[in-house]
């Protein structure tokens, strides 16, 4: 009896994170900026051939249980509508509120992306 072959790792690898301030300021700075009162989401293209995600959680979000929570739910709602959206962007996520729900994170990023994204290819307004 073979075993089936192993599946590729669902998970956003290192390549597909923002993890520099560097990288955070850049995405910052080109002001391709959408929110809803509960989620800020920010992009700006980034020449790569792959879209990357980097999420800032502040701690008026709670303590550091309740930050990494947030941070694996805009993950992994990220993770799932990544193939929705055009590639060679740089997306920062922002969450405002303290108590979210896949449900909500989920529908924010898929209404707040596009969005971002648009404003961002637009230029400055």
């Amino acid at each position: 009896m073979t075993s089936p072959p192993p599946r590729p790792r669902a998970t956003l690898g290192r390549r597909q994170r923002i993890l520099k301030t560097g990288e955070f300021r850049a995405v910052y700075a080109a002001r391709g900026r959408a929110g809803d009162g509960r989620l800020v989401v920010y992009a700006r293209p980034n020449g790569l051939g792959m879209t990357r995600l980097g999420v800032s959680v502040g701690k008026r979000c709670g303590n550091a249980v309740r930050r990494n929570r947030i941070k694996r739910l805009i993950r992994e709602a990220f993770r799932q509508v990544r193939a929705e959206f055009p590639v060679g962007y740089d997306v920062v996520v922002v969450p405002v509120g303290r108590d979210y729900s896949f449900a909500e994170v989920d529908g924010g990023i898929r209404s707040l992306l596009p969005q971002a994204i648009g404003r961002c290819a637009a230029g400055p307004s």
